[in-house]
């Protein structure tokens, strides 16, 4: 993978986590994630999506259950905790000072 693809990954994950942090319950599905990923300019297949979810649940930071096409994500407090800069997971970019 190169750099750029690297960046672009650890960035969607962090894009991910921060949206569940946003949200009522800490869950979203996979539909709504790839919307809002896409509003962040990032142009992720539904396969993406769902590899980068299932590898956010390897790492405990969500976890995931499938609901016919779709995964539905909920945020772990390990997740919670990456997504505002108190803990770093490698593979996923961390967030900027004023998160």
């Amino acid at each position: 993978m190169s750099s750029y693809q690297r960046y672009l990954t650890e960035d969607r994950r962090l894009v991910i986590l921060r949206v569940l942090a946003g949200v009522p319950g800490y869950s979203a599905n996979s539909s709504i994630l790839g919307d809002v990923l896409e509003r962040y300019a990032h142009q992720p297949s539904r396969d993406q999506i769902h590899g980068d979810l299932a590898w956010l649940a390897d790492q405990d930071l969500v976890t995931v259950e499938a609901v016919g096409s779709v995964h539905v994500a909920t945020l772990t407090q390990r997740g919670l905790d990456v997504s505002q800069g108190r803990s770093h997971c490698p593979g996923v970019k961390q967030p900027g000072p004023g998160v």
